[in-house]
């Protein structure tokens, strides 16, 4: 009889044992969903945090290269005849060709005079678009700039407008 009582006991213990092994599967699998929910939400945080850097980067190295675009302009219209640059375009970096351009500047320019400095520069006896007369000496010789730079290089395109008056 000892024998039955010590089968009926293993069969028992390994019943027990069984149910033990199954409840440990289901915590190990749970433990692996939470990990790779972790793991999901991280990656997730880390591409939007490198993107959000690079737009970033991108946006300010636009800012910066806004205002060279307009010291550019300003030396391409001291070296050219009064009021006959009326646009420049500038790609960075410099000597770039096609595609290899990350940035483009676009400068559309309006001169600034009293009276009739500029005027009919087409010769077609109207004043041009891109000439604005004054009636005040303190604004006289200025130049208004509106410069646009674009970039395609990062994950959207960006675009920074700018707008500034200058003295000749």
């Amino acid at each position: 009889m000892q024998r039955k009582n010590n089968l009926l006991r293993t069969a028992t213990y390994k019943k027990q044992a069984g149910f033990r092994s199954g409840m440990a599967m289901i915590m190990a699998i749970a433990i692996i969903v939470i990990i790779g929910t972790i793991m999901a939400l991280s990656l997730a945080l880390t591409t939007q945090t490198t993107k959000r850097t690079t737009d970033l980067y991108l946006y300010e190295q636009s800012v910066l290269y806004s205002k060279s675009a307009a010291e550019l302009a300003l030396l391409d219209i001291a070296q050219a005849n009064p009021c006959t640059v009326p646009t420049a375009n500038y790609s960075f970096p410099s000597g770039c060709v096609g595609a290899a351009c990350l940035y483009d500047a676009n400068v559309t320019i309006r001169y600034v005079y009293r009276g009739l400095a500029c005027g009919d520069i087409n010769g077609d006896g109207i004043n041009d678009d891109y000439f604005t007369t004054l009636t005040t000496d303190e604004q006289n010789g200025s130049v208004l700039m509106d410069i646009t730079v674009s970039t395609n290089a990062g994950t959207e395109p960006i675009r920074y407008f700018r707008r500034t008056i200058q003295k000749l």
